[in-house]
């Protein structure tokens, strides 16, 4: 895999994980079909796979260190790409990067894998994803970790995120000049390994042998979504207090896309939320050091009540 040189912050001398497998599915839009790829971590035949959502303009690797050290402990776990992300295809209309496609993706990609139930790890719009489904009828969601989100987005969070994505540059001319950037407007991400940087790096880019540059592996149209209703002055209240599942919900210290008011919120209106705060972190905590691997890991290893 594609390797940077050392940059700043902390050293470490960890290998970045590579999945046992990748697969494909065809996913379904208004507009025609497209293709969903995904990493699938650990043992093929465990009972209910973790599946793990990335945030608006990322992708499925982000998860690599929380897949290998679940899959360690007996896990399977998928990590798809969602559709305008990463490996996965681009759709024809832009207008559909909302929440209904990415619901009917997430779902085929469960029915694939002949899962019954399945535990559910989001990040971001991962979560907000996971607050739809959970609170569908018939759910096939039986825990749910959500990462620094909640059923309302606050326009301040959305504006920054938006502005990012609508600005970032086409291509680079290095990974060290990706690295950069990615440092800069993944900064609310906090303090992490050059490893960590690295391993984002190599999978938020592509070489394009045409241009003789790195381009991104994201779909600029997806701001679309911003001009949406499923995402602009979003409300999935009506979602969240259906849910009727253990919940764990992760919020970055200083997070402007969950601020703590809201999360306290969200924990009055379901009993069966419970918070877990990170310091040093804003929006949203990556879940690649030893310490967050371990709340979700622990969370997703907790006795089931009943």
């Amino acid at each position: 895999m594609l390797r940077l040189s050392p940059g700043r912050g902390k050293r470490s001398s960890l290998q970045s994980p590579e999945p046992e497998r990748r697969g494909v599915i065809r996913g379904l839009s208004l507009t025609g079909f497209h293709d969903l790829a995904y990493v699938d971590w650990g043992p093929v035949n465990a009972a209910i796979p973790v599946i793990c959502v990335h945030g608006l303009s990322r992708q499925g690797r982000d998860f690599d260190y929380l897949a290998a050290s679940l899959a360690a402990s007996g896990r399977r776990v998928v990590c798809p790409d969602l559709v305008g992300r990463g490996r996965s295809g681009r759709l024809r209309n832009p207008n559909e990067y909302a929440l209904p496609q990415y619901c009917a993706d997430t779902n085929a990609l469960i029915a694939h894998l002949g899962a019954e139930r399945v535990d559910w790890v989001g990040t971001s719009l991962g979560g907000l994803i996971g607050i739809v489904m959970a609170g569908l009828p018939d759910t096939p969601i039986r825990r749910m970790v959500i990462n620094d989100i909640g059923p309302y987005l606050p326009w301040s969070g959305l504006a920054r995120i938006g502005s990012y994505v609508s600005s970032a540059p086409g291509d680079f001319a290095s990974l060290e000049e990706a690295e950069s950037y990615l440092r800069d407007v993944l900064a609310p991400f906090g303090d992490l390994l050059d490893e960590h940087w690295a391993h984002l790096t190599c999978h938020s880019v592509s070489w394009h042998e045409d241009r003789q540059r790195f381009v991104m592996l994201c779909d600029r149209e997806i701001v679309r979504a911003f001009r949406n209703p499923w995402h602009y002055s979003l409300d999935l209240w009506k979602y969240w207090t259906a849910i009727k599942l253990p919940m764990l919900v992760i919020r970055g210290a200083e997070s402007d896309l969950l601020p703590s008011d809201l999360a306290r919120t969200m924990e009055r209106r379901s009993v069966f939320a419970k918070i877990h705060e990170i310091e040093g972190c804003g929006h949203a905590p990556p879940l690649m050091s030893a310490e967050q691997i371990k709340v979700v890991a622990d969370f997703l290893s907790a006795k089931m009540p009943g």
